[in-house]
Formats: structure tokens, C-alpha cells, sequence
């Protein structure tokens, strides 16, 4: 790994919950490379009491209820908060998209969007030594 890249993302997070995912897993149309790229959420440790609230009902088909970003959250560059559609209902915030990737995730979303499916990526909800954390399905969405 390059130098340059060991940076934080978002400074303002601890390192465990600065969330993954790299540019160099999209081509040049935002779209997955292969079906195993993965992005995993940012800002999921005060979320941890409504992610074990989502392990306990056994969200086994979770999907993502992102919002639309607002010209104004675009130009003030806001975090996009992450939900989880768990069926019939939807959670509360989960997490946010890592700082940078933001794009990636609204082009994917379009892109589903002008599919005619509704815009949502799966899920897969993970616990690691840090707490529960949630990875989205990018290479899902192709």
C-alpha cells in the first residue's frame, strides 16, 4: 500500500469505524468490477444498539434505504446516513458511506433506479471485535 493512501477518510471517526471500500473496485461507470465488491459503513459505532436490534430480528434479506442527496447536502458535501429496509419496516441509521464514495453509491442507485427496480443494495450485516458492522453488496447491484 502506498504512503499516500494510509490517510484517514474522516479524521473526526476512530480508525475502526472509518469505514472500506476503494475507487480502484469501479470502472470508469461507477459499476463493480466483480460481484465480491463490498463497501463497509462509517459512523456505525453509536448505531450498534439498533444493529443488534436488527441481528436479533434476523434480517436475513436487508436491503438499504438511502435517500436521495439534496442539492443542498451536494454542496455542503453531507455524510449520506444509511437505513436498512428489513421488510416491512425500516430501521433507523445504521451507519453512513465512507467519506469519498459517495459517489459511487448514488450513480449505483440510479442506476437501479433507472432499471425500473427500487433503489436499494443489498446487505450483509457483520460482527467483528469492534462491533457490528454492516457491508453494502456493491458487486450485486452490476
Amino acid at each position: 500500500m502506498a504512503f499516500w493512501r494510509a490517510r484517514l477518510s474522516d479524521p473526526g471517526l476512530p480508525k475502526h469505524d472509518q469505514g472500506s471500500g476503494s475507487f480502484d473496485d469501479y470502472g470508469y461507470d461507477l459499476a463493480a468490477k466483480n460481484a465480491r465488491v463490498t463497501i463497509r459503513l462509517a459512523a456505525s459505532d453509536p448505531c450498534q444498539e439498533e444493529l443488534r436490534g436488527v441481528l436479533e430480528q434476523g434480517a436475513a434479506e436487508a436491503t438499504t434505504a438511502i435517500s436521495a442527496r439534496g442539492m443542498a447536502e451536494e454542496r455542503v458535501d453531507a455524510p449520506i446516513p444509511v437505513r436498512l429496509f428489513l421488510g416491512t419496516r425500516v430501521s433507523g441509521v445504521v451507519g453512513a458511506v465512507p467519506r469519498g464514495l459517495e459517489s459511487v453509491v448514488d450513480e449505483n442507485l440510479r442506476r437501479i433506479e433507472d432499471r425500473g427496480d427500487k433503489p436499494r443494495i443489498p446487505v450483509s450485516i457483520v460482527e467483528t471485535r469492534h462491533g457490528i458492522r454492516v457491508d453494502l453488496l456493491m458487486g450485486a447491484v452490476r
